[in-house]
């Protein structure tokens, strides 16, 4: 009998390698990235202190309303686009992008797209 490839776990399994690499800190948090099948959260995380700083999702009390309406690929953006402006007012410029196992494609590289547009460096 054939075992069915668990996608998930291989997601995981990519992250940890990921995160093995890339670590935030104060100078250059971290940029997280999870989706789940409706929705996209996004957050800044000083790993250094083990805190986060800034976080945006779909799920937002400002973004629910306008995420609702638009599709998951123009939300991410807006996501994007909206944890890029928090993180500028909370003066944090460059981050390290942490794409969690995911392929840069998609609703993840729409989201890292609009954290640039608003400023963010990485």
């Amino acid at each position: 009998m054939l075992n069915k490839v668990d996608k998930n776990q291989k997601r995981k399994e990519r992250h940890y390698s990921i995160r093995n690499k890339i670590t935030g800190t104060p100078e250059r948090p971290r940029l997280n990235v999870f989706k789940s099948s409706k929705h996209i959260y996004a957050q800044v995380i000083d790993d250094a202190t083990g805190k986060t700083l800034v976080s945006a999702s779909t799920l937002d009390k400002e973004l629910k309303d306008k995420a609702a309406e638009l599709s998951k690929s123009e939300a991410a953006a807006l996501v994007g686009k909206t944890l890029g402006e928090r993180a500028k007012n909370n003066g944090i410029n460059a981050v390290v992008f942490d794409r969690g196992g995911y392929l840069y494609h998609g609703r993840v590289k729409l989201l890292a797209d609009g954290a640039r547009e608003s400023g963010l460096e990485f």
